[in-house]
């Protein structure tokens, strides 16, 4: 990190783009590796608590091999009537995600878990989103163009659908897009 004076190692447990960004502009020096872990969650779990299960559940996966440094994962999941809206699965999902979220407000949450050999914090943010409704026309142009299959409720906010369909936004933007960095931060430096 060189925003700080931690010189301990931080290791982004994340594929994301987004995530990796984020890291980057808010100054922070990391590694990055992917977890390998199903991320599947109890169906008796509250839907508030599925973002910061995973996260933890992934944070898990390196605990048998930790050094000094500090993994930071993260999971992001879509709530819409109480019901989680993963990653889609296929074409036909990510239509119907869409269709589900178009001229409706939705919750995004981001889990997030810190992790070292001494210490384990881990948080989640919220931010509510208010999509404009979308013609099917729309819905079909943002899935055969954006393909966003690896994206909780089938959307990312930084692309062309948020652009032109989010309405309004209630908390971080950045927890939209797959980080709340500015939690992660604050985090970070008490560490």
């Amino acid at each position: 990190m060189t925003t700080t004076t931690n010189t301990r190692s931080i290791i982004l447990a994340s594929s994301s783009p987004r995530r990796q960004y984020l890291m980057k502009e808010a100054g922070f020096t990391f590694t990055v590796e992917k977890p390998d872990v199903e991320e599947d969650f109890p169906h008796e779990l509250p839907a508030e608590q599925v973002a910061r299960y995973l996260a933890a559940k992934k944070a898990e996966y390196f605990r048998p091999r930790m050094g000094r440094e500090i993994i930071i994962t993260a999971d992001t999941v879509v709530i819409l009537d109480n019901r989680i809206l993963n990653k889609p699965q296929d074409r036909a999902e990510a239509v119907a995600m869409l269709s589900d979220l178009s001229g409706r407000t939705h919750r995004v949450m981001t889990g997030v878990c810190m992790l070292s050999q001494e210490r384990e914090e881990t948080f989640d943010d919220i931010t509510d989103v208010t999509f404009v409704k979308l013609s099917p026309k729309e819905i079909d142009f943002y899935v055969d163009m954006y393909k966003p299959y690896d994206k909780a409720g089938a959307y990312g906010a930084q692309d062309w659908i948020g652009l032109v369909a989010i309405e309004k936004i209630a908390g971080s933007y950045f927890n939209v897009m797959g980080l709340p960095i500015h939690k992660v931060y604050q985090h970070l430096a008490t560490w």
